[in-house]
């Protein structure tokens, strides 16, 4: 109960983001510029200021990042294995299949720091940093009809990527930064959190309905249920303990990334059934992640 109690400021904050989005009626734009705000300045100093001051363990980082990877290539596995009865448009499956293995930074970040403070941060900065040029280039590759263009230009100017970069070289070169810089970074780092957690509760879209309901169902199990069982499996055997194992696996039970349903707007695919997913796991794991974290926790 103590650890359902720590993730509900964050779940309360998604939830106002969306009763903000539907009765103050701000706009699109508005909505636009909140997410590229915390996407492309917010986000990138928390990790910066997380990585940068928290002690790495590079030989831990192997078995981490194994464990990560894991569970993002058996949720590709699972995702691909309705396709062998399933009849349904190319373009739509690959759309969907995305959210068998996409995750949500912002939550990661968020719920890894209010669990573990900077060093959960840290920790999931680092997954994060190596998992997002992985999600995006299978997912392009799945969409390739409309896709090749533009993938490594995408991937090359993720923020999320040169931050985790950045604060693992500068915690490498043992900088210490100044105390205005420190506070500086810190004030960007505090309101990331928030606004991160509204522009998802914003983002929310369930007023329409899911292309292929099976598929659907399907997809939320694979991503709430079955990657975070098959990162304790993986993470017990290459021996995985403590703050690692606890972070790798909340990793995998993470809700599906909003930015799946960008992608699949951009390539001509599914984007109507991809916001239903989105938005679906994100509510589900409002139950689901508390549910593991109490486990881990104990």
């Amino acid at each position: 109960m103590h650890t359902v109690l720590l993730l509900l400021p964050d779940f309360a904050l998604i939830l106002l983001g969306a009763a903000i989005r539907r009765w103050m009626h701000l706009g699109d734009h508005f909505w636009s510029g909140v997410e590229k705000l915390v996407y492309f300045i917010l986000f990138p100093a928390l990790l910066v200021n997380a990585i940068m001051r928290t002690r790495l363990d590079l030989g831990a980082a192997v078995p981490l990042l194994v464990t990560a990877f894991a569970a993002m290539a058996a949720g590709m596995l699972l995702g691909l294995l309705p396709r062998l009865w399933l009849r349904m448009p190319e373009l739509r499956f690959a759309s969907m299949f995305q959210c068998a293995y996409r995750f949500n930074s912002y939550i990661a970040l968020a719920v890894a720091g209010m669990l573990f403070g900077s060093p959960g941060i840290a920790t999931m900065g680092l997954i994060v940093g190596a998992a997002v040029p992985f999600a995006n280039l299978v997912s392009v590759w799945m969409l390739a009809r409309h896709g090749e263009v533009g993938l490594w230009r995408e991937v090359a100017r993720n923020p999320l990527i040169w931050a985790t970069a950045g604060g693992f070289l500068l915690n490498l070169a043992g900088f210490l930064p100044p105390a205005p810089l420190q506070a500086f970074l810190g004030r960007l780092a505090d309101a990331s959190i928030a606004l991160g957690l509204i522009a998802v509760g914003a983002a929310l879209r369930l007023d329409g309905t899911a292309g292929a309901r099976f598929f659907s169902g399907w997809l939320l199990a694979v991503k709430l249920l079955a990657l975070p069982l098959i990162a304790v499996v993986v993470g017990r055997a290459v021996g995985l303990s403590g703050l690692n194992f606890q972070v790798v696996v909340l990793f995998a039970a993470l809700p599906t990334a909003s930015s799946a349903y960008i992608l699949a707007m951009r390539m001509g695919g599914d984007g109507r059934s991809v916001a239903w997913l989105i938005s679906a796991s994100t509510l589900a794991a409002m139950l689901s992640l508390p549910l593991w974290a109490a486990w881990l926790i104990g």
